[in-house]
This record gives structure tokens, sequence and C-alpha cells, in this order.
């Protein structure tokens, strides 16, 4: 796929799926704009701070005038209800949710045609751990989120969403039950993810609008019941 000269703006960009994102996008010819809270050769800011939003996006549109695709891939926190203060719940909120709608209001204006939206969900968007409520919420929230501005910007920009499932961003390798209990025998890396984010941008998708796409290896299809198939509870 050629995304040659193409502006594509990724929050978290620094790790993890946002920095492979950024690399295929780069080898692609895109030019790559990234915010992360993260010290680095990117727009440094947290994107909870309204502020921070706000100067990003004129930072992105005096230097390139336009954009072609977003990327909202930063990840909340993650806190459940017996610890969780308001404060962090409010946080991951603002990550997860609020700051993917205001940057996508803030760009909105200056989409190139074909121009696509990304966001990054989560697999925990139907389905749980115990103590996990406030990264649960927030992908729940722009898996969502998805839809309504797929409709609102119809005809104006593409928005999809992905749900990945288990994805490794570090150097671990997986064997046995961890691997196996994915249907593909295997966990998840990020060009897994920015593999599907590249084609989503690109035109072959383009009749591809509001979806929300599980990236798990099959494994939230797998039916669990107690003593079969070598599955137990304990509890």
């Amino acid at each position: 796929m050629d995304f040659k000269n193409k502006v594509v703006v990724i929050t978290g960009g620094a790790h993890g799926i946002g920095k492979t994102t950024k690399e295929e996008f780069e080898k692609a010819g895109a030019i790559v704009e990234v915010i992360d809270i993260k010290e680095g050769d990117h727009f440094i800011g947290d994107i909870s701070k309204k502020n921070v939003l706000d100067e990003f996006a004129s930072y992105v549109i005096n230097k390139h005038g336009h954009i072609d695709y977003l990327i909202n891939n930063a990840l909340p926190i993650m806190r459940g209800i017996n610890e969780c203060t308001y404060e962090e719940f409010e946080y991951a909120m603002a990550v997860g949710v609020t700051a993917p709608f205001y940057l996508s209001k803030l760009f909105m204006n200056y989409f190139n045609d074909g121009g696509c939206i990304i966001h990054i969900s989560s697999s925990r968007d139907r389905m749980s751990q115990p103590q996990t409520e406030s990264y649960t919420a927030a992908k729940g929230g722009i898996a969502a989120l998805t839809h309504a501005m797929a409709v609102s910007l119809s005809g104006k920009v593409r928005v999809n969403s992905i749900s990945p499932g288990w994805i490794e961003t570090g150097d671990n390798t997986y064997s046995g039950p961890d691997a196996e209990q994915q249907l593909s025998g295997r966990v998840g890396n990020t060009k897994d993810i920015s593999n599907l984010i590249l084609f989503l941008c690109s035109d072959q998708a383009g009749f591809i609008d509001g979806e929300n796409i599980t990236v798990d290896g099959g494994m939230t299809k797998q039916m669990i019941y107690h003593g079969e198939h070598g599955w137990s509870y304990k509890k």
C-alpha cells in the first residue's frame, strides 16, 4: 500500500502498537506525527489535558495544513473498582474516550478526501476480568463512539475501530496454554494490528465504515465450560 506524503497522526505512538504503526506508515511513504507522554523525538504531552490537545492539533495543522489519517491509540490506565479513585477513573475516560473525541473534532475540517479515523478499542469492550473497570469502560466507550462518529462524519471521513486481544508489545514469546488458548495457537504481535490499521486507511477498505473489528486470534469466539476440552474453573 502506498501512503506517500499522507499525513498520519498517532496518539501513544512511542511504543507498542503505536510505534509499530508509525514505522509501517513511514515505510509506505507517509509523514507521521506522534503525541505521547513518554520522552522522545515527537510531540510530548498528556492527552488527558484539553490545552495539550489544542496545542498538538494546532502544531499539526500549522505544519502540514491538513491530515489524512488519525489513529487514536493511547492507552487508558487499568484500575479496578476496589482501588480506583474518582480521579483515576476520570483520567482513564479522558485518555480513552474524551481525547479521541476531541482530537477528531479538532481535525475534522482538515481531513483530505479519503480521510480515515481509527480508534483502538479492545476485546475487553465485550468481556472482562475482575478489577479492570477503568480500562474496560474506556474501551467500551471508544467502540460505541466509533459508530456514532461514523454516522456524524458520513461522506467526509470513514471511522472504524479495532479491538485487539492479547498483543505482546515487548520481546516475550509464549507457548503452551498461553498460546493455545487463542484459536490461532499463538499470542498476537503489534504487526497484527498495524497491518489492519494500514488496510483500513487504504482505498481497498473504502466500503468499510462504522465497524469494530476484533483481532484476537479467535479467543473471544471459543465457548468455555468447566470440565470440557481441558478447561477447569478455579475460584
